[in-house]
């Protein structure tokens, strides 16, 4: 790969705001990715069950259902630094009371259940505003999808790095280390925020009930076919495929016959699909044409699913890991890419509130399904069912990919239009 490739890859770092976004979030990540590890794998040795492992899910997960479009809201309405810097804050006292009752010796699965549903409200402000801010970082519009697939190397580095360092530490030392770490590493992230130079103006004024706004939200979002197909298809593939995660420590300990490296190395291949996908779509000049790999990249993660269903190999299961972490990571940041495109400013908070609904809000269920449906037929049965649905899903949104080109088509003429 030639000089002029590498930059243009990295164009987005020429911008300081998102260079500082882009470092303190590159630090934080990995002890997010560290947490998110260690957590199930405290659930599963202290109670040993499969259905508390997708109960934890559940409830670390269930308030971006409930709270996310009304946290859309108050994102187009209120200054999105300002909601970021409060969340990191947050999150970091979460992390930091996780560390003293595991280090304490006191940590019972009730304050794991509370702390994750706090941590869940938080995420639920957190992530819609963190979406609509990549926006205000970079100068130049064209420039917005490399910084959305940046933004998605960065937590998928993340996820190579952090999953592997966990593994390494829970064995060493045990899971109370990493929550540390973790509580350190959002040091950075509010540092790198505090050092931007951003406006201090709120996003719009307050003209509507809340009530009101969100209506309009749901019926600009579900109005328009390629916003409405998309989100509907990461929803489906959220419920139904991502809680493989969550049954990974019931594959790497039962299936693979291993332990806490084995599961790390797992969900750090995983990573490698990941950010290869993302320098993959980092790549790309133009975002035309975008929305054709949103089916493919579906039915790429559908597939890696089941394959690794089938796998009794640790070698094996890395290579299908690889596969699944590109379908996963391709289909939802050239979903982000593709929304983040095409949505009107006013209505991005929004909109991206129902994106994190359809990615994360639904996940919750598909945890507490997933570990239901794991004790009766056993975890590989469960994740290959994910990938069937996946594969269905990719295949009836393939179906609407004309209507999908066609209104994108005319969006785009008529900023043009507008622009003239």
């Amino acid at each position: 790969m030639g000089y002029m490739a590498i930059r243009a890859i990295f164009r987005s770092l020429s911008y300081r705001n998102y260079r500082l976004f882009f470092a303190g979030q590159s630090i934080s990540l990995i002890g997010t990715w560290m947490q998110r590890i260690a957590t199930p794998w405290l659930v599963y040795e202290m109670t040993g069950s499969v259905f508390l492992l997708g109960l934890v899910g559940f409830i670390g997960q269930i308030p971006i259902f409930l709270i996310a479009p009304f946290a859309g809201v108050f994102t187009d309405r209120w200054n999105r630094y300002h909601i970021l810097v409060a969340t990191q804050i947050l999150a970091m006292g979460q992390a930091t009371v996780l560390t003293w009752l595991v280090l304490a010796g006191s940590i019972g699965v009730w304050h794991v259940i509370l702390l994750a549903g706090f941590l869940g409200c938080v995420s639920a402000f957190d992530i819609p505003a963190r979406q609509s801010f990549i926006i205000q970082l970079v100068d130049k519009k064209e420039d917005l999808s490399n910084a959305i697939a940046l933004n998605s190397s960065i937590v998928n580095g993340a996820r190579l790095l952090g999953p592997s360092v966990a593994g390494m530490l829970i064995a060493a030392t045990g899971v109370g280390i990493c929550f540390f770490l973790n509580a350190i590493s959002y040091i950075f992230v509010i540092w790198s925020l505090l050092l931007m130079k951003v406006s201090g103006k709120g996003n719009g004024k307050e003209r509507k009930s809340v009530l009101a706004e969100l209506q309009e939200g749901i019926a600009y979002t579900f109005g328009f076919a390629p916003i409405r197909y998309v989100i509907l298809l990461l929803a489906l593939a959220s419920l139904m495929g991502m809680p493989y995660t969550v049954l990974m420590p019931v594959f790497a300990k039962e299936i693979l016959a291993g332990g806490a490296n084995t599961f790390g190395f797992l969900m750090g291949a995983s990573g490698v699909g990941a950010l290869t996908g993302a320098f993959y779509l980092a790549s790309r000049k133009s975002v035309v044409g975008l929305e054709k790999i949103i089916p493919l990249a579906a039915g790429c993660f559908g597939i890696g699913l089941i394959s690794l269903s089938l796998s009794r190999f640790f070698a094996l299961s890395l290579v299908l890991m690889v596969v699944t972490g590109f379908g996963m990571m391709l289909l939802m940041a050239s979903s982000n890419t593709v929304i983040q495109n095409i949505v009107e400013d006013s209505m991005r908070g929004r909109v991206m509130s129902f994106f994190t609904m359809a990615i994360m809000g639904t996940a919750p269920f598909g945890s507490l399904l997933a570990g239901s449906v794991a004790r009766q037929i056993g975890a590989p049965k469960t994740i290959m069912i994910g990938g069937v649905f996946c594969i269905m899903a990719a295949l009836v949104f393939r179906s609407k990919l004309g209507e999908i080109t066609q209104a994108i088509a005319r969006k785009r003429q008529e900023r043009d239009l507008a622009g003239k």
